[in-house]
């Protein structure tokens, strides 16, 4: 038994045992399953995780960031969409030498006429109170108060001759007066390619103006972005209409973009008959927008008020509806940047009151010469850009790359600038990394001859500048006026390099002008094949930049010198006039008084000694003999003072060395044959050495 028992106790511990290790094998069951259950949950956590990473196309962060590319309000949006419609009509007319005769039509429509078409049906407002332009009877008869109480003030000041202010506009709560607008342009250009015009539209940051080239547009952004607007607004595709020259179809397409993958999505893409061989491009889109807001901004800061074709209102209205002070402001930029472009711009409403026909005429048929594209300034590169020209590039060594790919480099200077790194037959495709970072390297560290022009950052750059003084409607004191790439900058005016430069860094007393009585015209144009604009709206260009700072400084200060000198002989010959008129004011006293003196002395008896020689005695004779007057020595007083004036103003002539009268090169030819020759010009004269 007690074997029996031992082993029972034996079996029965093995039983214990066999009991503890299930306990134990089960608990790392346990423990491993809950060590993968950690691992999955800690792979869903990193997989949720990496889901929060996302991105963005580039038309959907332009969508939300509608403000830098000028689209900050539908007032703005409206003038910014027929702003960069009409810059890209231009540039497309002058790509192909066409003198730009352009066609904008700015069609207001309804909110019944839009939900129309779109086939939305209008209902009644059941609470008129939800609505942001209810207005309780208190608040309007307070409004009503304040607008009479403004009118009177206004003809207070009128009376009395001084500045009438404009009224200020009705605020309200929310967007303010918004409504639709179809906005038309139509221009002779270039045209489009049929198959490109998906792409060229629809695609934002594609276009066909990269590259180191003076033009208005550049990001390939403008129209984009007013599709873009037209789709968050109204959601209705744009129009395009195009023909290169010498098609026999006109293009038509109907499409909008696919925000989030940055895509076009044509509605419809098909081939029409050109009858009447036309060529250009016509687009339109319907947006919201605000035509109070902006309608003087819109009308004028693209043309000169040069030619009325009909108007359909009173002057009166028009006075009043066009801000007549600043019509002139807008007509005249764009006149001095575009004289050789014609503009046909109709603003249509169903209110007979708003449609306006206005044609700006051609002023003159001398285009600027098309902008030719540059090569790379070496200190300009960077080692994407290197890396993307050598991928581009068709030459085969290193030494041929960097003549055909840079500008300034020479053969000579590309030997001694590799160096002992570098065979001139180097493969250019065969480049380490390292040898890319060697050519950048020393393309920064290099010295390089400056392009033509100023320099920033390696981009050649000319600043125009011109300055006026005096004119009508025209404001006492600076009225700057600022372009850049012949495009009018409208907005951001203080932030502007120029309007600080001209306000800061000029001092105009010292060239005889004064700042604040005189009326300054200060006219600036930048161009560049690289402008540096502060955001894509192309509002304006920052003061951080010195050498664009300077060279601005440095043109107008040559305008200031030219017009010191027109001033100062203005002032000189205004000084000889006064003089002028105060001796003439003096010769009839002075003719009487002589007259009267003689007149004495020929009545008096002869004496009995000579005192007078042989022309006195003459003189005298005749004053008795009244063959000598009062009006005689009156003309010949007139006579003297004219011929003195006429002296004075020769000897100043001659001493300043400067002459009105046009000149012109005089050459003396030689009597045998041809020679070389050397010209040596003077302000005054060319004279030709020939050896």
């Amino acid at each position: 038994m007690d074997d029996d028992a031992g082993d029972g106790a034996a079996s029965g511990g093995t039983k214990r045992k066999v009991t503890a290790a299930s306990s134990s094998a089960a608990a790392k069951g346990k423990a491993a399953g809950k060590g993968k259950a950690a691992s999955k949950a800690s792979a869903l956590a990193t997989a949720k995780e990496s889901s929060l990473l996302k991105q963005k196309s580039p038309a959907e962060f332009f969508a939300e960031n509608k403000n830098i590319a000028g689209f900050d309000n539908p007032g703005k949006s409206l003038y910014t969409t027929m702003r960069e419609l009409v810059e890209n009509a231009l540039d497309s007319a002058e790509s192909i030498s066409e003198l730009p005769d352009i066609e904008i039509i700015i069609e207001e429509i309804t909110k019944s006429k839009f939900n129309t078409m779109i086939g939305l049906v209008d209902r009644q407002r059941i609470d008129e109170e939800l609505y942001d332009d209810f207005e309780s009877a208190k608040a309007r008869e307070k409004r009503l108060a304040k607008e009479a109480r403004f009118q009177e003030t206004q003809a207070k000041n009128a009376a009395l001759g001084k500045k009438v202010k404009e009224a200020p506009a009705a605020r309200g709560k929310g967007r303010g007066e918004a409504a639709f607008f179809r906005v038309t342009c139509k221009d002779n250009g270039r045209g489009m390619p049929h198959d490109d015009i998906p792409n060229m539209l629809g695609r934002v940051l594609s276009g066909t103006k990269y590259g180191l080239r003076q033009t208005r547009g550049k990001f390939g952004l403008g129209a984009k972005m007013a599709l873009i607007w037209s789709k968050m607004s109204t959601g209705l595709p744009i129009e395009i209409k195009s023909s290169m020259k010498g098609q026999n179809f006109i293009s038509f397409c109907r499409l909008d973009i696919d925000i989030h993958k940055n895509v076009p999505h044509v509605h419809l893409h098909e081939k029409r008959e050109n009858k009447d061989r036309w060529h250009g491009a016509e687009l339109q889109v319907i947006i919201e927008g605000n035509w109070t807001t902006h309608r003087v901004r819109i009308i004028f800061s693209f043309f000169l008020f040069s030619e009325i074709e009909s108007w359909n209102c009173t002057v009166e209205k028009i006075t009043s509806y066009l801000l007549q002070s600043k019509i002139l402001h807008y007509m005249r930029q764009m006149a001095v940047i575009t004289p050789y472009a014609q503009f046909l711009f109709r603003f249509l409403s169903d209110s007979p009151d708003k449609n306006l026909t206005i044609q700006f005429a051609r002023r003159t048929d001398v285009m600027p010469p098309i902008p030719l594209q540059t090569k790379h300034h070496p200190s300009a590169v960077d080692l994407l850009l290197i890396k993307r020209l050598i991928s581009e590039t068709t030459k085969q060594n290193l030494l041929q790359f960097l003549q055909h790919e840079f500008v300034n480099i020479s053969k000579s200077h590309a030997e001694r600038e590799m160096g002992p790194d570098f065979s001139a037959k180097t493969t250019v495709k065969s480049l380490t990394s390292q040898q890319l970072v060697r050519i950048h390297q020393l393309f920064r560290q290099a010295k390089f001859d400056d392009p033509s022009g100023n320099v920033f950052e390696g981009h050649p750059f000319i600043v125009e500048a011109g300055i006026s003084i005096g004119g009508k409607d025209v404001k006492h004191g600076l009225n700057i006026f600022r372009y850049a790439n012949r495009i009018p900058l409208l907005f951001e005016q203080g932030a502007d390099v120029i309007t600080r430069t001209a306000l800061k860094r000029i001092n105009w007393s010292s060239y005889k002008i004064n700042q604040q009585q005189d009326k300054i015209g200060v006219f600036v144009s930048i161009v560049s094949t690289k402008i540096p604009f502060k955001g894509t709206g192309k509002e304006y260009i920052g003061d951080d930049i010195t050498e664009i700072a300077s060279a601005v400084q440095s043109a107008l200060k040559q305008c200031c010198l030219q017009l010191k000198s027109k001033i100062v002989k203005k002032l000189q010959a205004r000084e000889r006039q006064d003089r002028k008129r105060n001796l003439n004011r003096y010769i009839p006293d002075v003719a009487r008084a002589i007259m009267e003196t003689l007149g004495e002395i020929a009545d008096e008896s002869p004496p009995k000694r000579p005192r007078y020689d042989k022309e006195d005695e003459e003189l005298l004779e005749k004053v008795n003999s009244e063959e000598v007057t009062e009006m005689t020595f009156r003309d010949c007083l007139t006579q003297h003072v004219e011929q003195v004036d006429y002296e004075m103003a020769l000897e100043y002539a001659m001493q300043s060395g400067v002459s009105e009268e046009p000149r012109e090169a005089l050459y003396l030819n030689s009597l045998e044959g041809s020679y070389k020759f050397i010209d040596f010009q003077s302000p005054v004269f060319v004279f030709r050495f020939i050896p």
